[in-house]
């Protein structure tokens, strides 16, 4: 695998795709980025991502929509990538009841346009973007890359499980190595406005109420994001091969006789909402003042990583905790809006 190439990350002024985008460039890798910088949140906060990503030499970024299929062909066909990370989607749950079409130009649609462009390259390695969302209904916890995902109960976590099963098939025709990578609720500095975080600490800071749903009687596993682009960063190198083991009779979801493989990442450790609502007062040093709520459709009572098969393959488990991570988000965040720096938090990015 020749990391001398460019990358493609899509999705590179979102989130995670930001995060991993220029973990790769401080390693002075060459990234080619795409996003259609669309307006599901402020565009504001995508362009201050991209401005601190393009100071780096060797960042080129393309606007660009997945669903755009000529333009996708287009891009593969003038950069030849060996490497692939996924990243692009139309994210949120609760959105997709709202505009549930969105879901399937962006996530299937443009899954698709990425598949054949990676068949079109002969890729070394496709890693994608799953969700801790495909667990649906399922109950027994730690979730495990090897359980059943055939309820989900949101329109969002339906795509992402399709994401998973179109890949495999890719995987089997056309031989090309395929990781997908299940994310269990990622926060951090830089992190998405419409998120739990980000909504939380604005409301507090505000002096506004925070929609508590479920009675707060809901369980996450908050995983930050420094943790998700160090799995990443081993991942991306380490492309799978065909399980020798894989039985047809009795088959193992996590693996499969064609160069697939799926991981969880998450923290391992579900945290109650409420203590999570308490480190965020803690940091902020102000009381939230809560309206309780019933749970919302499409929501679940409890995610919970089993991270075993990421630690035997790349020797990495999350390890951030959520202390940590509310602290580096606050002090983020009040950089980011001018607020003044709270007590004893630093205003590290």
């Amino acid at each position: 695998m020749d990391l001398s190439k460019p990358i493609l990350v899509t999705g590179a002024a979102g989130f995670i795709g930001f995060h991993f985008a220029r973990l790769l460039l401080e390693q002075s890798l060459q990234v080619i980025g795409i996003d259609n910088l669309n307006d599901y949140y402020d565009p504001a906060l995508k362009m201050s991502r991209l401005e601190i990503l393009e100071r780096f030499p060797g960042f080129s970024f393309l606007k660009v929509d997945l669903h755009d299929r000529s333009s996708m062909e287009k891009i593969f066909r003038e950069h030849p990538f060996e490497i692939v990370v996924h990243l692009a989607a139309q994210a949120g749950v609760r959105y997709s009841l709202v505009n549930p079409h969105a879901y399937i130009e962006s996530n299937i649609s443009g899954f698709l346009n990425i598949l054949e462009g990676c068949r079109a390259v002969a890729a070394k390695h496709l890693v994608f973007a799953s969700s801790s969302s495909v667990y649906g209904a399922n109950r027994k916890v730690p979730f495990s890359e090897r359980d059943n995902v055939d309820h989900p109960v949101s329109l969002y976590a339906a795509s992402k499980k399709a994401n998973e099963l179109m890949a495999h098939s890719y995987a089997h025709l056309y031989g090309f190595p395929c990781t997908g990578l299940r994310f269990f609720t990622v926060y951090g500095p830089w992190g998405r406005p419409d998120m739990a975080l980000s909504l939380f600490t604005r409301a507090i800071i505000e002096g506004k109420p925070i929609q508590v749903f479920n009675q707060g009687c809901m369980r996450r596993d908050f995983t930050y994001i420094d943790d998700i682009i160090e799995a990443m960063r081993r991942i991306i190198v380490k492309p799978p091969g065909p399980q020798s083991g894989w039985d047809g009779w009795a088959p193992d979801p996590a693996t499969s006789f064609a160069p697939y493989r799926i991981y969880n990442i998450g923290n391992n450790e579900p945290i109650q909402l409420l203590d999570f609502i308490r480190t965020i007062e803690q940091c902020l040093g102000v009381r939230a003042r809560m309206e309780l709520l019933p749970m919302q459709p499409g929501d679940v009572e409890e995610t919970y990583a089993e991270v075993q098969e990421l630690a035997k393959d790349f020797g990495f488990r999350p390890k951030t905790p959520i202390q940590e991570g509310i602290r580096r988000f606050v002090a983020w965040y009040r950089s980011y809006h001018g607020l003044p720096a709270s007590p004893g938090i630093s205003s590290r990015e």
